[in-house]
Order: C-alpha cells, then structure tokens, then sequence
C-alpha cells in the first residue's frame, strides 16, 4: 500500500498553486470545476510521484490560525541535504513566507526548518 494523495482545503487555489509549482516544482493538471458544488480542485503532482490536492469551495468555514491543533499537523518535504533545507528556507523568508521553526538537527536525527504555506499549513523541510 501507499498514500495515493493528501488533500487540503484553501481559499486561494490559484496562489496555492502557484506556490507549491514555484518552491516544490509541483506540476498541475487542469482545474477541475463542478458548478453545481461550486467545488473546483488542482492535483500537484511531484517528481517522486507524491500528489496533493488543493480544493476550494465557497461553504467551508476557515480554519482559525496557524496554531498547532489536532488533526493534521504539517506536510514534510524531503529536499535531499542540509544546503537545500538552508537555501530553501531563507528563500522563502526572503519572499515573505513565515518561518516557524529554524533550522535544526532534532533530538531524534532530522535537519529540519518549519514554514508556513500561504495560507498557514506547516511544512516542515527536510534532508
């Protein structure tokens, strides 16, 4: 077995979009649409062949903040080394991108950073 794909609600599609192509060279298909759900969705695929679905409909509540909560907690993206994990997040600060976790070698072996999607999901970068 393998997860097929991780799906996230959001309230931009486009500016979602757009960021995971720009910093995760993520390819899109077609926006899907369902007028009568007023339901519309890209599928991110990566080079590995992970996918993730960003999903936008008018009636979902937004969510109430970054802050940790149950559920779930963040998206990990492997980058291959420490210099990616580095390059990558000052890049994204640079660019405006909340970084809430430096980088760092933790307790249990990873070199990770932890930064803030558009719309707050964590992703966590690491080697």
């Amino acid at each position: 077995m393998r997860i097929e794909h991780i799906a996230l609600w959001v309230e931009d599609l486009e500016r979602v979009r757009d960021f995971y192509r720009t910093y995760f060279g993520a390819r899109s298909n077609e926006r899907y649409h369902n007028p009568r759900k007023q339901f519309q969705s890209y599928f991110l695929s990566f080079a590995d062949g992970a996918r993730l679905e960003l999903m936008q409909q008018p009636d979902i509540p937004p969510r109430d903040g970054p802050a940790e909560r149950m559920g779930l907690t963040h998206l990990a993206i492997s980058l291959g080394s420490r210099a990616a994990v580095d390059e990558l997040t000052e890049r994204l600060r640079a660019d405006g991108y909340p970084v809430v976790g430096e980088p760092r070698l933790t307790g249990d072996g990873y070199y990770e950073s932890v930064v803030l999607d558009p719309e707050g999901n964590r992703l966590e970068l690491t080697v």
